[in-house]
């Protein structure tokens, strides 16, 4: 993701908490926590007040920031459920890993094809529409197993 803390927008992470179950009190205090800071530029005259994003270095933004992945984590889920969106078996027996994200970054298992690919674009264009968050392709890569044919990599990408 693209900037990633800077583009937390906090409507879309209010939601996911309330649908997660938080309780409403808790809610309220993860909010007033996150949108009651105010920056000031040298002269201390002007303050800024931000609408979206969480502090870098605050403790509490690497457990909001994953709690605000699990938008994607959802969508990812329902594309499995409804549309047959595949993703890999470490083993024969093991449950089937679509992807796996880590703070700011994603791992995202598919089939190499075309309708793969245009699902996974339809995605990650509405989480990006929801959340605010931009995938940045200049530091994304795309792998393939050995067994992929060319064209289904051209197809893919």
């Amino acid at each position: 993701m693209s900037k990633a803390y800077d583009r937390v927008e906090w409507a879309f992470l209010e939601e996911i908490i309330r649908k997660m179950g938080f309780k409403p009190r808790w809610i309220r205090l993860i909010m007033k926590c996150i949108s009651t800071i105010s920056y000031s530029v040298i002269s201390r005259k002007y303050l800024f007040f931000p609408t979206r994003g969480l502090r870098k270095g605050d403790p509490l933004s690497s457990f909001l920031f994953l709690i605000y992945g699990e938008g994607l984590s959802s969508l990812m889920r329902l594309a499995q459920q409804e549309e047959n969106f595949k993703g890999v078996k470490a083993s024969r027996r093991g449950p089937q890993i679509s992807h796996l994200l880590f703070a700011d970054d994603c791992i995202i298992f598919r089939e190499a094809t075309e309708r793969g690919a245009s699902l996974l674009k339809r995605i990650l264009r509405e989480y990006r529409i929801c959340s605010g968050q931009i995938v940045n392709f200049e530091k994304s890569t795309v792998f393939f197993s050995s067994n992929t044919r060319v064209e289904e990599k051209r197809i893919a990408t």
